[in-house]
């Protein structure tokens, strides 16, 4: 039986409607190619989560390292150094950046930045929901080119010590905590927040000097502190804020308002 002609005229546009759809599916994925393929792409693969920590060096390398070079040649030092201490003052919401200096056995300060956000007060975490940052030795545990607040440097806490330290309390050691990072934006919940800016410069000298090689110092203030509540009640604290007080000493950080 031979189709009429409105089922001709129906059928032809059918075929007219698949082509002009397999065309624009060819013509946007060619766009896409080649967006994903220039600089503008490798910002969207990150913010899609799959950007590396080499397409992030390279994105935000060529502003910061001249940044870094000018600030280590006034610490005089000649190259990047070998290892870093960051220092969180959570009082003064500060973030200072130390190095070996010239000297055998003597850091320098190479950077500081404002912490734009942090919650809780002084005293260390001690559970999930707490909203406190930690106070006391921490390591980078991994570097996050795709956080949520631009990049991030995770945090190993809860540390081996804080696991101890809460058994012995009588508190859970799997209710700590976790997911404490050190990243960009204007917004945090019991991590640190720099500003996109700022992270991305400690991003890059993070990156380039070695996570593995920095040491991180959270502190509720320079020394002597004054917190004494908490003391009381956990025990170890007192020990503990001995250690983080003559680490801060050795670096140099006392009452004097930094970089003063």
């Amino acid at each position: 039986m031979q189709a009429g002609p409105s089922n001709q005229l129906s059928a032809g546009r059918s075929r007219r409607r698949l082509v002009f759809v397999v065309v624009g599916v060819v013509v946007m994925g060619g766009i896409g190619y080649i967006v994903l393929s220039s600089g503008i792409g490798r910002e969207v693969r990150g913010r899609l989560g799959r950007a590396t920590v080499t397409d992030r060096l390279a994105e935000i390398g060529p502003r910061v390292e001249p940044l870094w070079r000018s600030r280590l040649e006034k610490a005089g030092l000649s190259q990047l150094p070998t290892q870093l201490t960051l220092v969180i003052l959570k009082a003064r919401r500060e973030l200072v950046v130390f190095a070996p200096g010239p000297a055998a056995g003597n850091d320098v300060e190479i950077g500081r930045f404002a912490v734009t956000a942090a919650s809780g007060g002084p005293g260390p975490k001690l559970r999930e929901g707490d909203n406190q940052v930690p106070e006391g030795f921490y390591r980078i545990e991994s570097l996050n080119p795709n956080s949520r607040y631009h990049v991030a440097l995770r945090v190993n806490y809860p540390s081996a010590d804080d696991r101890q330290n809460a058994t012995a309390d009588g508190r859970d050691p799997l209710t700590l905590g976790s997911d404490i990072m050190i990243h960009g934006g204007a917004a945090s919940i019991g991590c640190v927040a720099l500003g996109d800016a700022a992270i991305e410069e400690l991003f890059w000298l993070v990156a380039s000097v070695g996570y593995e090689r920095v040491e991180l110092v959270f502190v509720p203030d320079v020394p002597p502190f004054s917190v004494v509540a908490a003391t009381d009640s956990l025990p170890w604290l007192a020990e503990r804020y001995r250690e983080l007080e003559a680490r801060l000493t050795a670096l140099g950080l006392s009452a004097a308002p930094i970089g003063k």
